[in-house]
């Protein structure tokens, strides 16, 4: 934190005032993340042990920004000590957008018209930016090449097939991803392939995405990271909404190459099928083996996924050991477990005001958790707030930037995840959580927002926000 906070001046000029580890923000990756703040400005700043990772990220996003491609800006660094300060991009993934934008199937124009503009810039980094770029430093590998595909097949075989307790014929197995990766590698593959193209690692910014965690980038086909977007788990795209993307993408695509349609989609449904593979190792490695829980909720929606496939896609190889494994999978009854669990608690969580109304239990459990917020700084006794609620970036900027929200924020989110892991433990599926303050317009609304933000980061809960006076107001 002191390396980070001393950085932070360097660039800035100022010592920072404020510094929050950014909730749910490890993942997989290992890396510390960290939001700090002095007056006006911010930036976040991380700490990575792996040099070659650091050094991967630090040159891409120069060479990409070089290119005018929306990606963060790198204010200072020291790689030495594995650490860097970049732009601060905001709080709001286009996971998270669209989960708030969505009923189930039903997702908002809003939420599509994200998606499209993500994938509008998708060819920008795999065809401009790829021509000129410094494949030397990419890591692990320069290139997804038959050693990077056997990795992530093999992460498969090891990680998810052997500790979920699906049999297989080795031999045959091996056999198939021989053959499935001599198909994959006919593809075209002179191009950047960003690697971990997903909603997590796009922000959005009033309405535009930026893009992060392309530092896994190496030389290679196009059809992955179009694949790693429209089948992202726990995104759960509707079929007929993958095939609008695609189809966006295409258009979009052949601006830049003279584009083969027929040829494209030959191998696309083989990327897409070796890009789950690949994230189930990684859930199995996180889930099963080292125990992290919380990954395993992703396999429901790579099974739905791989029975979507089963149905509606023909390869044009035979992997029959392959598809004989995936269709144990879908039997498997440790995995179907794991299915029925993905039923999870349901966190809804309020706004109001204490002059007025307090929300309804509708579920009969005596209504939770209810916080007053009336003590923290006021935005509404600013002119310039008073019109705006808790949902607005000046609003949320001026409660950033006070130390006694951040402080009350981590006592109500300690309190309410020791509650949900309670609730999960004992198989509860309702928890409500309500924040009251005078108007209901600001506190509570920011207050609920960034509560509703943590708990899906932290995965596990299906979050309902309700703001009860901003409906009033019609917003």
């Amino acid at each position: 934190m002191d390396l980070l906070k001393r950085l932070f001046e360097q660039h800035f000029g100022v010592p920072a005032e404020d510094a929050q580890p950014l909730q749910g923000q490890l993942g997989g990756s290992g890396r510390a993340i960290v939001r700090l703040r002095s007056g006006g400005v911010s930036a976040i700043g991380i700490v990575h042990s792996v040099r070659e990772e650091n050094l991967a990220f630090l040159e891409f996003s120069r060479h990409f920004r070089a290119q005018g491609l929306p990606v963060p800006e790198i204010y200072a660094e020291d790689l030495s000590q594995g650490a860097y300060l970049e732009e601060d991009l905001g709080d709001t993934t286009l996971f998270e957008f669209l989960g708030e934008h969505r009923a189930g199937e039903l997702i908002d124009e809003q939420a599509k018209e994200a998606y499209r503009r993500v994938v509008a810039v998708l060819p920008s980094f795999q065809v401009e930016a790829g021509r000129d770029l410094n494949y030397q430093i990419c890591y692990p590998r320069a290139s997804f090449d038959r050693q990077s595909i056997a990795w992530d097949l093999n992460y498969f075989k090891y990680y998810f097939l052997r500790l979920a307790g699906v049999p297989f014929n080795e031999q045959s197995l091996e056999d198939d991803f021989a053959r499935l990766t001599d198909f994959l590698l006919e593809a075209d593959a002179d191009y950047f392939l960003y690697r971990d193209f997903q909603s997590r690692n796009v922000m959005l910014r009033d309405g535009q995405p930026y893009f992060l965690d392309y530092q896994g980038g190496r030389k290679g086909a196009l059809q992955y990271d179009i694949a790693s977007l429209l089948f992202d788990g726990k995104a759960d795209l509707p079929p007929a909404l993958r095939r609008e993307l695609l189809n966006h993408y295409l258009d979009r695509l052949a601006h830049f190459i003279p584009l083969d349609r027929a040829r494209f989609m030959e191998h696309y449904y083989a990327f897409v099928y070796v890009r789950i593979l690949q994230a189930l190792g990684a859930y199995g490695f996180r889930g099963f083996y080292e125990r992290k829980a919380h990954f395993l909720e992703s396999v429901p929606y790579a099974l739905k996924n791989l029975r979507w496939l089963a149905a509606e896609v023909k390869l044009p190889i035979a992997l029959p050991a392959l598809m004989a494994a995936l269709e144990r999978i879908a039997a498997s009854e440790k995995l179907q477990a794991i299915s029925s669990a993905a039923e999870r608690l349901r966190v809804r969580v309020f706004s109001f005001s204490f002059h007025r109304e307090m929300p309804a239990d509708e579920c009969g459990n005596g209504g939770g958790f209810v916080f007053d917020a009336r003590s923290l700084p006021n935005p509404g006794r600013e002119q310039r707030f008073r019109a705006m609620t808790g949902k607005d970036a000046a609003v949320i900027e001026y409660l950033h930037q006070q130390a006694s929200v951040h402080e009350y924020l981590a006592h109500v989110q300690s309190l309410v995840d020791a509650s949900v892991r309670e609730y999960q433990r004992r198989g509860f599926k309702d928890l409500m959580v309500s924040f009251g303050c005078t108007g209901g317009q600001h506190r509570s609304v920011y207050l609920a927002e960034q509560l509703a933000k943590h708990l899906r980061g932290a995965g596990g809960v299906d979050v309902v926000v309700r703001h009860i006076e901003v409906e009033k107001m019609g917003r």
